[in-house]
């Protein structure tokens, strides 16, 4: 009965004497061993020599035998998959950490499944679930807005275990974040030590965690500064939400320094800034977040925060594993570190003329 849970009927490839059906036991029969012996094989279990497990090897290539994954895993109690739950793929940030999220799975022998969720409501976020409780997966990675997940109701199957990438989650799920605030700092000092009395803000969307923290670290480093703070001018996370901004920021006399809270904003806002004359960094100094493969292409090259998406999903991809090792979930925030890159676009304040 081992045998029949362990294996599956596997189309040959019709060439030879190759059996249109390959089992463990005509495997077995092949290499000349017990159908315990091809089990141990296929899964990987030491205390087979080395030359039985190549004759085991050689048989269950010679009859395109492959072991029935989903079998083993319910054997197992696991399912050496993990699904990714997430809003978009349109940016820049979540499509590289799916990226190393799918690299790091790999390699440690897990496949990752995607479940996109089309648009941010509660019931696309309770579907998605259903769907995942539908699907054979060890962990979850949730890379949206955990307001999303709060309001949805979800009930999780009992053996999954959730990380969720950027969010304030950290008493209920294990969370991987970008240090928001030290970045946010870090742009916002950098333009005060140039000798600019404040900084202007280019804010993301209202609804996003992100945008939010960024926002308030923004508001934090120049209250602690003494210096006052200008009203936020909010975009969408696009470069044209960030033209459009930028329009009103160029009638701003005042405004000689702009912390935009992406990259793609601030791309928007430059191009602004030079149809309105205002010259970039002379006039007014830009500082963007993300450091996007092409912001040191930008005119000029842009100043920015860069954030290590690749860190943040190798970690998120190490939080779940360690949870479905050690049987138990966790919670609590882990910060990967910002550093500010310095180029074209920052530049020291304009000399006013009294």
């Amino acid at each position: 009965m081992v045998a029949a849970a362990d294996s599956a009927p596997q189309r040959g490839g019709g060439r030879g004497s190759r059996p249109p059906n390959a089992s463990m036991a005509d495997v077995a029969r092949l290499a000349g061993v017990s159908s315990q012996t091809v089990s141990r094989v296929s899964n990987g279990f030491p205390g087979v020599n080395e030359e039985t497990r190549d004759r085991v090897q050689t048989a269950m290539k010679q009859l395109g035998y492959r072991p029935n994954s989903a079998a083993r895993a319910l054997k197992r109690g696991d399912f050496r998959t993990i699904g990714v739950i997430t809003f978009t793929l349109a940016t820049t940030g979540n499509v590289r950490t799916l990226e190393a999220i799918a690299t790091s799975a790999a390699e440690e022998g897990y496949a990752v499944t995607l479940l996109p969720v089309a648009v941010p409501t509660q019931d696309e976020v309770r579907g998605a679930f259903s769907r995942l409780g539908e699907l054979a997966v060890d962990a979850v990675i949730v890379i949206m807005e955990v307001h999303l997940l709060d309001s949805a109701r979800l009930s999780l199957p009992p053996h999954v275990k959730v990380v969720v990438a950027d969010s304030d989650a950290g008493d209920r799920y294990a969370v991987v974040d970008t240090d928001q605030a030290g970045g946010t700092r870090a742009a916002v000092r950098h333009l005060l030590d140039l000798g600019h009395d404040t900084v202007w803000h280019l804010a993301g969307p209202s609804a996003s965690y992100a945008a939010q923290r960024r926002t308030d670290a923004w508001r934090a480093a120049l209250e602690e500064a003494g210096r006052a703070a200008p009203p936020p001018v909010r975009g969408d996370w696009s470069a044209e939400s960030g033209y459009r901004a930028g329009l009103h920021l160029a009638g701003q006399d005042d405004c000689t320094a702009v912390f935009a809270a992406n990259d793609q904003m601030a791309l928007g806002l430059l191009r602004a800034l030079a149809e309105r004359g205002r010259r970039v960094p002379e006039d007014v100094s830009v500082i963007g977040f993300d450091d996007i493969p092409d912001s040191g292409s930008f005119l000029p090259p842009l100043t920015t925060v860069h954030q290590d998406f690749a860190e943040v999903g190798r970690r998120c991809v190490h939080s779940a594993l360690r949870q479905v090792r050690q049987s138990a979930p966790e919670s609590g925030t882990t910060l990967v570190p910002t550093r500010l890159v310095v180029r074209d676009s920052t530049g020291p304040a304009p000399h006013r003329t009294l």
